[in-house]
């Protein structure tokens, strides 16, 4: 197709739309608009999907399919959309992240303390502010005393476990969707060439004839759905790997923060005054 028509094809189009537009603004005209709407962009459609000279491409192929190949293309190119979408929400949320915790790691850290506030806010926010919370927590819960000091290190190194764990979860929440169309959609596709496949046998069969050119389009729209399939598994592979690493890398990262407020807690019990003892009746009376 060269590029006269496909400018009177798009000036067609939009004249077409134009019309059905000023004609929707009665009530009884807004049907014979819509079809003539439809009509226009079945014809652009149609127009676009074959060449000069009737040779096919890959919108006359489509449109040509079966429709259980066409079912498996939609399908596959649908989920080339989500491991596209899903990698740049998911590098995008790892970048915040990363820089939120690398910057409350240094800040806690130059603290020195975990009773650092902020206009009476916690000054720190994010899987760090988890943390120090709940470090906070559990001091107020025990009533910090010498005594004690073991069990609080014990319980707060138990709930920063449970944080860093779900903090890691929460990050791996849509990586399982890349595995799976990387592992699946080459299979998906070659469900699509082989059910084309048949039908082209099928048609050689009925037509009594060995001609390739009767059987070259059906196989062509066969193979296109394996290409699809390619297409969508091939990028979930690459994304999957690649974020896995950096996912690597946070979890380190989100353990060396938990590591940084056990050691800080450490160091504020130790440097905590010491309550003094109840004075005994006797002792007193002596």
């Amino acid at each position: 197709m060269n590029k006269t028509t496909i400018r009177c094809t798009i000036f067609s189009c939009l004249v077409a739309m134009s019309g059905a537009a000023s004609a929707a603004g009665t009530p009884d005209a807004a049907p014979a608009s819509q079809g003539v709407l439809l009509d226009s962009l079945r014809a652009t459609i149609m127009s676009w999907a074959q060449h000069s000279g009737g040779k096919l491409n890959v919108a006359s192929m489509f449109l040509s399919a079966d429709i259980v190949v066409k079912v498996v293309m939609v399908l596959l190119a649908f989920a080339s959309l989500v491991t596209w979408v899903i990698f740049v929400a998911k590098l995008l949320d790892l970048r915040v992240r990363t820089y939120r915790l690398r910057r409350n790691y240094v800040r806690l850290d130059q603290a020195g303390t975990l009773n650092e506030t902020g206009n009476g806010n916690d000054a720190y926010g994010g899987v760090v502010a988890a943390m120090v919370k709940a470090a906070r927590r559990e001091c107020e819960r025990s009533k910090v005393n010498p005594a004690m000091k073991a069990g609080i290190k014990e319980r707060v190194s138990s709930e920063l476990a449970r944080i860093e764990t779900g903090a890691a979860r929460s990050m791996n929440a849509g990586t399982g969707i890349l595995a799976n169309i990387g592992s699946t959609g080459p299979f998906i596709g070659l469900f699509g060439t082989v059910w084309g496949i048949m039908n082209s046998f099928i048609s050689i069969a009925e037509t009594n004839t060995t001609n390739l050119a009767v059987v070259a389009p059906g196989i062509a729209e066969a193979l296109l759905a394996t290409a699809i399939g390619l297409v969508a598994a091939i990028p979930a592979v690459i994304f999957y790997n690649v974020l896995t690493r950096a996912l690597g890398g946070y979890k380190v990262m989100i353990g060396d923060a938990g590591s940084l407020v056990e050691r800080t807690l450490s160091r504020d019990l130790d440097l905590a005054p010491a309550k003094p003892e109840p004075v005994r009746l006797a002792e007193a009376a002596e």
